[in-house]
């Protein structure tokens, strides 16, 4: 049975940085009844608080985080990239461990965004692009969705246990 790496915030734990969670995702709870999830939010495994000041790459994508091209700063200005990085990391190593080929992250995040996410300026704009735990799960070959596309998700796992 194959496990699936999935944004805590997704199984409403409050991690999120305004101390909230989300969901529930029928989906996502039948995974879970099933011993699939592993669950983890990158940016308390980073050692950031909940709640937190909100944070938007500045400059980039996850990836030129992920190759210091670019920095997550909070609202006040604050580098907040090692805890970024420190939760990324902390992602591959249970994807590594768990043997995990997909990951359904939060949407928007400028951690788990795999589509969109906010473009640095705080305005509520958001760009194409991916946020850092995103970016360095897609580095190791990962399919990586939102809590949006549950439905390519499962299609993916249903091709992987073919």
């Amino acid at each position: 049975m194959h496990k699936l790496l999935v944004s805590a915030c997704l199984l409403g734990h409050p991690v999120r940085y305004d101390g909230k969670g989300g969901g529930p995702f029928d989906q996502l709870t039948a995974w879970q009844q099933e011993g699939r999830l592993v669950l983890l939010c990158p940016e308390v495994a980073g050692g950031l608080p909940t709640p937190r000041p909100p944070a938007e790459i500045a400059g980039g994508q996850g990836s030129e985080v992920l190759d210091g091209q670019a920095r997550v700063l909070t609202v006040a200005g604050e580098d907040v990239s090692g805890a970024f990085l420190a939760g990324a990391e902390q992602a591959l190593r249970l994807v590594r461990q768990h043997g995990i080929h997909i990951a359904i992250l939060k949407s928007g995040s400028p951690s788990c965004g795999n589509l969109l996410i906010y473009d640095g300026t705080f305005s509520g704009t958001k760009v194409s692009g991916e946020g850092v735990t995103a970016a360095l799960l897609r580095r190791e070959g990962l399919e990586v969705f939102s809590e949006l596309e549950l439905p390519a998700a499962a299609l993916a796992l249903a091709r992987l246990e073919s």
